[in-house]
């Protein structure tokens, strides 16, 4: 299973060309667990495990190593949020199912993991015209109410995900269902910017 450091500092070989320094910060992945869960039961046997039907329909569990949140629901479906590469997720997930056979559960010991979402943070570099942004980038894929958030909200096609860009160059990435989608993003984010004149050029070698 592919891993990333929390820092990343990527080069798109397919355009030669080094991107802003990102992290990635939580991803979200869920599993199947082949079979109805008895909650009510899990929360009296599972150490750490936290349910509450009345305000939340899922049973909580919060691991301490990897850092991780595990939701579950009597469907049998499993979410993990809290993740900061594959690694960790594929390591919370396998970590609950093995706890929960040993308690006599019958779910499936190998149940397949799917991202998603990534979220990243990063910043590139500079300060950017939010203001312009708006004009140049086309305002059918960008939100900005500087009264209500000092965000502007970019709807990007290919990779499909959502940036939220801050006049400090500050930005996050949200919705890519994998860690490249973010590099690529970020890339073409900045390709976009630098094309408009919202960034300055990267020095020539």
């Amino acid at each position: 299973m592919q891993t990333i450091p929390a820092n990343t500092r990527c080069e798109l070989p397919f355009q030669g060309i080094e991107i802003s320094e990102y992290s990635i910060q939580n991803i979200v992945g869920t599993a199947n667990l082949g079979v109805e869960l008895d909650l009510p039961r899990l929360a009296g046997e599972l150490e750490g495990a936290k349910y509450d039907p009345v305000s939340f329909p899922g049973l909580v569990l919060r691991l301490t190593n990897p850092k991780t949140a595990i939701l579950m629901f009597r469907s049998g479906k499993l979410v993990c949020t809290g993740s900061k590469n594959l690694e960790q997720l594929d390591q919370s997930i396998r970590k609950v199912v093995a706890r929960m056979r040993k308690l006599g559960f019958p779910v499936n010991e190998n149940p397949d993991v799917t991202v998603q979402n990534t979220v990243a943070s990063g910043d590139l570099g500079q300060e950017i015209s939010l203001q312009a942004a708006v004009i140049s980038l086309g305002l059918d894929r960008v939100e900005y109410e500087p009264e209500q958030f000092p965000g502007l909200v970019y709807r990007m096609d290919g990779p499909k995900v959502v940036v939220l860009l801050f006049a400090s160059g500050r930005f996050v990435c949200t919705g890519a269902r994998t860690i490249e989608d973010v590099g690529a993003a970020v890339a073409k984010l900045e390709e976009i910017l630098r094309s408009l004149g919202l960034m300055e050029q990267p020095p020539s070698a």
